[in-house]
């Protein structure tokens, strides 16, 4: 029988070395913290499982007055030396690779910006101020490198120019990888947060200017800002020059919302919040989310696109003619979030022309709420990213709804922008429900689809412009089962910006391309890279991580081709590789030897904690069920010296159907531990700080 679903425990007991079971279960609630007796032990619960354990006792309760329990406080200096280490920087490549941009960031946000008031509205949290999304987390600097032959980083090259003390955002490269667009937010003269600019930065020199010539034109970034639509021109949301003040809410309600069903409509939804309550923040919504857009070249030239709308998505095509705009319009719902809102799809040109609609979709308040269902009509329309303006887009054929047995379960089609009189599109049937497609470059692709109940997923590999070619099974396999999955394809960037999967040349006949997966196995995760001809499904392992010490994984491709064919002898890849006592670092892997270039030195960020022991540990629960967990020991512990130690026990819920996928190890051994969460219980007795941490999986 599969192993049943657990809500998140925290507990306290008694432990050795490993985690044995008792004979009491804990009941489904929230979260909590409870405190046993030392007799017995805690029993491990949920699929996966973080036991830390520390010598020492818990102390006792501190006696304060209430002054000096007042206002904030600080932990004490060894917390705040754990919690202050900013992260290591987010690295961006460059269209072309040949580039590298890192990204600082803080290790946590400011109380202002936590505090701030913000408005939440058909689903999204507002803030008013800068008139985005509240709460967003943000970047502090932006240094960029040259990628030379050899694998190793050219001269730093700083972004400056933008106010000291600036909260970065929406970080893009253009697509010939020449140019950096952003967002910047400052403080004003009387403190406020809403000087919300786009700036756009020179690679070479890293200079950084404002966009925009006119000092009266906002942004409005509650949902996508700006896309590049080619090497020198930006499509923007900016706030309409129509919209008055802030709307304030009327003394008088307007009175009750009136809802009918006369037609006897069966809705399933689950249970939501935080969406429109009346007329007064469906105003709101319209006066925070309606934009005007606009195109803006590298030289400041503005031009309006379209008519004011709450645009949701920005899409232009490859080859830089068209631009795809996604919007939703009313009537709205008070029962379902803006995803659900009718939603209109239109297609213009970039020089202002109307082309064609190509959806209009109601309202979706009627979804069923079983896995797999979906909206009905058009969904998921998207440019083909190998072909200057073709459209691919999938229909259900169950009308959304997963539990009517109907086959074939989704179609996907494809059309030109424009299509001639007469053109049907082609169209290809999905047995499960589709997934995604990975393209590469009109000879192939990878279409995925999925069945949540089953678990069941398949690959197949098309020939989208060969309709006389039928689609051949490639993979068919459990999606629970780690050990099985053949890993994603590779995929390289376009020259105009688009990503496909990348071929690889070689000395043999068919197509191949590379794969690359985490490579769980009993043993734990050993990332891999394959190469596979998927025109037989043959593939071979080329490379794979170490297992003895450390913990390597493939990042991306470095290699760059306009057409996106590389020799297998030329390859470059970004590597991560670290163990347990050292941080990860980035290396440049250069082939055909293979050589790894090392190009950052990021110190590790818990020195105080690199003794920490850690292994992960198997163990068996009471209905049979073989699990895993890792184990955190303290430094120089030694079981039969120290005895048994209180041990803290998290666990997170997780579902599966079968009981060998349940205890599959998925992570590894030699991994630096990451600390996100920190549960800080602090003790001075005996002179010891007890603490308590709870890793990242």
């Amino acid at each position: 029988m599969p192993p049943r679903r657990l809500g998140p425990r925290l507990c306290f007991a008694c432990a050795n070395t490993t985690a044995a079971s008792s004979s009491s279960t804990p009941s489904r609630r929230r979260l909590r913290l409870r405190i046993p007796p030392y007799q017995g032990h805690a029993k491990p619960i949920g699929f996966s499982a973080t036991a830390m354990c520390a010598a020492g006792s818990l102390p006792g309760p501190v006696a304060q007055d209430d002054d000096a329990v007042s206002g904030y406080r600080l932990p004490p200096k060894e917390i705040q030396e754990i919690v202050d280490v900013p992260p290591n920087p987010s690295y961006h490549l460059s269209p072309r690779r040949d580039r590298i941009m890192f990204l600082k960031r803080r290790a946590m946000p400011p109380l202002s910006e936590l505090a701030k008031p913000d408005k939440i509205l058909a689903g999204i949290r507002i803030d008013s101020s800068s008139n985005m999304r509240s709460r967003m987390s943000f970047y502090t600097g932006i240094s960029i490198h040259l990628l030379m032959d050899d694998g190793s980083l050219g001269p730093e090259k700083v972004v400056h120019g933008y106010p000291d003390g600036a909260k970065i955002n929406f970080v893009t490269w253009s697509p010939d990888g020449q140019n950096v667009a952003f967002t910047v937010r400052y403080e004003d003269e009387v403190g406020s947060d809403s000087n919300l600019a786009l700036w756009v930065a020179n690679a070479e020199s890293g200079e950084a200017r404002p966009l925009f010539r006119q000092t009266d034109i906002r942004l409005n970034a509650i949902f996508e800002l700006f896309v590049w639509v080619d090497h020198s021109t930006l499509l923007v949301c900016t706030i309409p020059s129509s919209r008055g003040d802030s709307l304030k809410k009327p003394l008088v309600p307007f009175g009750p919302r009136i809802r009918s069903n006369e037609q006897n409509n069966v809705i399933q939804m689950r249970a939501t919040k935080e969406m429109l309550k009346d007329l007064h923040e469906e105003e709101l919504f319209d006066y925070y989310a309606t934009s005007q857009l606009v195109l803006v070249s590298l030289d400041g030239i503005v031009k309006p696109v379209a008519s004011p709308a709450i645009y949701t998505f920005l899409n232009p095509s490859p080859d830089e003619k068209y631009l795809m705009l996604t919007c939703v319009h009313k009537p709205y719902s008070s029962i379902v979030s803006y995803k659900r809102f009718p939603k209109k799809v239109e297609l213009w040109t970039v020089h202002g022309r109307f082309v064609r609609e190509l959806c209009d979709l109601p309202l979706a308040e009627n979804i069923p709420i079983a896995a797999n269902s979906v909206r009905r009509g058009k969904r998921l329309i998207r440019w083909r990213p190998d072909m200057p303006s073709t459209l691919y887009w999938v229909e259900a054929q169950d009308g959304g709804d997963a539990n009517v047995e109907v086959a074939p379960r989704d179609i996907v089609y494809m059309e030109p922008a424009e299509p001639l009189n007469g053109e049907k599109p082609h169209a290809l049937k999905l047995e499960l429900r589709y997934r995604r497609i990975s393209w590469c470059y009109g000879l192939h692709a990878l279409v995925y689809e999925y069945w949540h109940k089953t678990c069941r997923t398949r690959t197949w590999v098309i020939s989208p412009d060969c309709n006389d070619l039928s689609p051949r099974l490639l993979f068919d396999r459990s999606s629970e089962d780690a050990y099985s999955s053949p890993g994603s394809p590779m995929m390289c960037r376009t020259p105009a910006g688009t990503l496909v999967i990348a071929k690889i040349k070689t000395n043999y006949e068919g197509t191949y391309i590379l794969m690359k997966g985490q490579g769980a196995t009993p043993k734990g995760g050993i990332p891999f890279l394959d190469l596979l001809n998927i025109t037989t499904g043959a593939k071979e392992r080329i490379w794979e991580s170490g297992v003895d010490k450390y913990y390597e994984s493939v990042l991306a491709l470095m290699s760059y081709h306009p057409k996106c064919e590389i020799q297998l002898n030329e390859l470059k890849f970004l590597i991560s590789k670290e163990s347990r006592s050292e941080a990860a670092q980035y290396y440049v892997s250069i082939w055909p030897d293979k050589k790894q270039v090392q190009i950052t030195s990021y110190p590790h960020p818990y020195p105080q904690l690199a003794s920490l022991q850690r292994e992960i540990i198997r163990y068996e629960r009471d209905d049979g069920v073989k699990l895993t967990a890792t184990l955190y020991l303290p430094p120089g512990y030694n079981p039969s010296k120290d005895g048994p130690l209180a041990c803290l026990i998290w666990s997170y819920p997780g579902d599966f159907k079968s009981r060998e996928a349940a205890g599959q190890v998925r992570r590894s051994p030699n991994k630096l531990h990451a600390l996100t969460t920190v549960f800080l219980f602090f003790g001075y007795l005996e002179g010891l700080l007890f603490w308590l941490t709870r890793q990242s999986l």
